[in-house]
């Protein structure tokens, strides 16, 4: 019996890697002094945040990563990272954009994710982390190579907890009967409104030393005081 087929339009996963190729730039255009990258390195940070994701997915999935069987995706991460290069001050100006880039690019990868893993037969718990590791691996990779702490591993990240919600809404749309293309595009969606929601707002999880302090207040309330 033949395994099931699941191609991703190539028009959309391409969109998805050159938004991620000029996410990169812009996120190493931000670097002075001795931690400036050349053209080399900007088109490296491209290439691992447009491309990361997907070579992650699929080495999850076990299949031939889709990124590597075709020309345009290297080219394509390439060149949109040096585009961002180019107009990194441009890109700068606009704050608003560089946050809604980031949100759909997100977005993307992780509904393509949890889509093909649906679609090879995971559970939806399954497919759904398929579909957050695709969503935040470009990201986990840059972080690594430039030797930085890893950013959704820190308070005030919300990338996540958005890719997670969205590829759950997506998976459990699938399952309901609703089509791959509009499951998709509401996944999308909801990863894009939450993590927009998250930085407009400065909504963020519980940080680890607050859970602990409440969780020695409840421990210590337990505990009778005798007066004198």
């Amino acid at each position: 019996m033949n395994e099931p087929v699941f191609i991703i339009p190539l028009w959309a996963d391409l969109t998805a890697v050159a938004l991620g190729g000029v996410q990169g730039a812009l996120f190493a255009s931000g670097f002075r002094g001795q931690r400036r990258l050349d053209l080399l390195g900007v088109a490296i940070i491209g290439v691992v945040v447009g491309m990361g994701g997907g070579l992650i997915r699929d080495l999850l999935l076990n299949v031939a990563p889709t990124t590597l069987q075709s020309n345009w995706y290297l080219l394509t991460a390439t060149g949109a990272a040096l585009f961002g290069m180019l107009l990194a001050g441009v890109f700068q100006r606009l704050n608003a954009l560089i946050v809604g880039l980031d949100a759909v690019v997100i977005g993307m990868f992780g509904a393509f994710g949890t889509s093909k893993a649906l679609a090879l037969g995971l559970p939806v718990v399954p497919a759904v982390f398929v579909g957050v590791c695709a969503a935040v691996g470009g990201g986990i990779l840059r972080d690594m190579i430039m030797g930085l702490p890893v950013a959704i591993m820190h308070v005030g990240s919300l990338y996540a907890v958005a890719a997670g919600a969205g590829c759950l809404v997506l998976a459990i749309s699938q399952q309901l009967g609703l089509n791959v293309v509009a499951a998709s595009a509401i996944g999308i969606l909801v990863t894009a409104v939450i993590r927009l929601l998250a930085v407009i707002f400065d909504i963020s999880l519980p940080e680890q030393r607050a859970l602990y302090r409440r969780k020695v207040a409840v421990e210590t309330s337990t505990i009778p005081i005798v007066k004198p």
